[in-house]
């Protein structure tokens, strides 16, 4: 099970996470496996291997949101990388951005 200390280590904010959560640990962590669920970053990835540009778009200016009021800041990362080009409809190769949001999931679900 996670914990508040393996997430800092990880390199999450949170502090600002739990700020958001009125300093509530138990509160902020039970929103942690929502916010790694992998069908959402699937999603991501099939809606933007399909060029659905638009909707690839929108999931990932929601996952942006989620990764942001919790300060998971590694795997905010990528995400907010791939939200700007897509918010532009930058038609480009994706996988490497792909590839580092993936690197990042997999490190802080392997810890659920």
């Amino acid at each position: 099970m996670i914990t508040v200390k393996r997430l800092k280590e990880l390199g999450c904010d949170t502090d600002k996470g739990l700020e958001r959560c009125l300093g509530d640990a138990d509160f902020y962590l039970e929103f942690i496996p929502d916010a790694l669920k992998k069908e959402r970053y699937e999603k991501l990835e099939a809606l933007i291997n399909s060029k659905n540009l638009d909707a690839a778009f929108e999931a990932a200016h929601g996952l942006k949101g989620i990764l942001s009021n919790l300060a998971l800041d590694p795997l905010l990362e990528p995400v907010v990388k791939l939200t700007e080009l897509l918010r532009s409809r930058t038609d480009t190769d994706y996988s490497e951005l792909l590839k580092e949001m993936w690197e990042r999931y997999n490190l802080l679900a392997a810890e659920m």
